[in-house]
């Protein structure tokens, strides 16, 4: 297959997922988890994320195109020098959409697609997950088809820009969310799960 069929594949495969921007799940801040005992506490976990989101849209949208651009570039490099990276047999990325403003991935995949035994669609199993910030859904119905399939649990990678990044904030988390392994931004990676701290150093 050759590379512009494979672009084309990734794209129509992007585009019928109906993803759900949750930021929240990839921070590697510390977070409350809250179980829901009415409808009351979850509206307002839900009015909480939504003002949170519209503070890193905001963030997003008013980043310096360089500074995006020389972001883009780092969180691309720390990942194609990762030994997890490198070492990955079979791996899932996402194609970045600038006007999602989603970390730009085209040097990943311009790697990836160099060894195209390497590309697998989301419904093989893969042992790493690149993911962007929009990822919920398409993470979901993927799990449950590593469960259904009895495959191993990939390795998940979220990429993020810094101004992702929430230091103090206590981030609200419902059962539904789903948090991944490890966090790569412009600084280096931040491990967050046990799977990551041994695969990430």
């Amino acid at each position: 297959m050759s590379k512009s069929e494979l672009m084309k594949r990734a794209k129509l495969m992007l585009k019928t997922q109906a993803p759900f921007f949750s930021i929240f799940s990839l921070l590697p801040s510390p977070r409350s988890v809250v179980t829901m005992s009415n409808n009351t506490q979850l509206e307002t976990i839900f009015n909480q994320k939504k003002i949170l989101r519209s503070r890193v849209r905001k963030a997003l949208k008013d980043m310096d195109p360089s500074a995006r651009s020389q972001e883009d570039n780092a969180i691309q490099n720390i990942i194609l020098d990762a030994p997890w990276f490198r070492s990955s047999q079979r791996l899932c990325a996402y194609i970045s959409c600038s006007s999602l403003r989603e970390v730009d991935t085209s040097k990943v995949l311009s790697e990836i697609l160099q060894n195209p035994a390497k590309v697998m669609q989301a419904t093989d199993p893969v042992d790493l997950l690149l993911l962007p910030g929009y990822y919920d859904t398409f993470l979901k119905n993927y799990l449950e088809l590593v469960k259904e399939r009895n495959w191993k649990q990939p390795l998940l990678v979220a990429l993020s820009y810094s101004v992702q990044i929430m230091d103090e904030e206590v981030i609200p988390v419902t059962p539904n969310d789903f948090p991944v392994d490890a966090l790569v931004y412009p600084a280096g990676v931040i491990p967050i799960t046990t799977a990551a701290q041994e695969r990430c150093h």
